[in-house]
């Protein structure tokens, strides 16, 4: 039985934990060849064990930093060279930065901050917006927050550095209206993610939706016969039992 991705090229950034990790196996579960790209080797190695136990396949594996741009150029010329297009992108990896007043933020944490939610992005973009071009209907899925529309106390990283996140993907989106490439702007809420432990510590985990929870509704955003919204951008929230809000 053909499985809705074979041989489709994903590419999932933050791929070794959370979202990432689950969106990877999802989309290799669906039939795609996933480039999984995230700072820690172990873990990555640790995921392509989970997907060839799944699946039979192996994934491309890619220990970086993303926050440094230039290796984000010479993983769109890898792909190039070796598939020729790239067919999903779903962007997972970022950074909560410090809870504390945006006035007591230290440069060089905001300086973190910024380069691998907000500027990161942008390579990401810039790397990948000919591959994309070059399938027949590309998705690319960027896992946003509530946070960019509920401003709270102490969360101003990762809020402000989300909000021209956002900004970014549907200026891009615009940009490429006439194209077959279509942006989804996905907000998946509160999930037992390494992120939301360190930002609420003393918040039960077992009481949020496991992050593998969302993979099936990965799995249906990737595919190209998905009608989106003439804008070239869905916004939508997850919910817990797997439906799409749109916003």
């Amino acid at each position: 039985m053909s499985l809705p991705l074979t041989d489709k090229i994903a590419l999932v950034t933050g791929a070794s934990r959370g979202i990432g990790r689950a969106s990877a196996l999802a989309l290799a579960s669906a039939g795609a060849h996933v480039v999984a790209v995230a700072r820690t080797q172990g873990a990555l190695e640790e995921l392509d064990d989970e997907i060839r136990g799944a699946t039979g396949q192996s994934a491309t594996l890619v220990p970086t930093d993303i926050a440094d741009g230039d290796n984000l150029d010479q993983l769109g010329l890898a792909i190039h060279q070796r598939f020729g297009r790239l067919d999903v992108l779903v962007h997972a990896a970022a950074i909560l930065g410090p809870m504390t007043p945006v006035s007591h933020l230290e440069p060089k944490h905001w300086d973190r901050v910024v380069a691998v939610n907000l500027t990161a992005t942008y390579r990401l973009i810039r790397a990948t917006e000919r591959l994309l071009r070059a399938s027949e209907g590309a998705r690319a899925i960027f896992l946003t927050t509530g946070r960019v529309a509920h401003p709270k106390a102490f969360w101003g990283p990762y809020g402000i550095t989300k909000a021209g996140f956002e900004h970014m993907v549907r200026t891009w989106a615009d940009e490429l209206e006439q194209t077959p490439v279509r942006a989804v702007l996905l907000d998946p809420g509160v999930m037992r993610t390494k992120m939301r432990a360190e930002a609420m510590p003393g918040e039960d985990p077992m009481t949020l939706p496991d992050p593998s929870e969302i993979g099936p509704l990965i799995v249906q955003l990737a595919q190209a016969d998905l009608g989106l919204p003439k804008a070239n951008v869905a916004f939508s929230r997850w919910k817990a039992a797997g439906t799409l809000a749109s916003a």
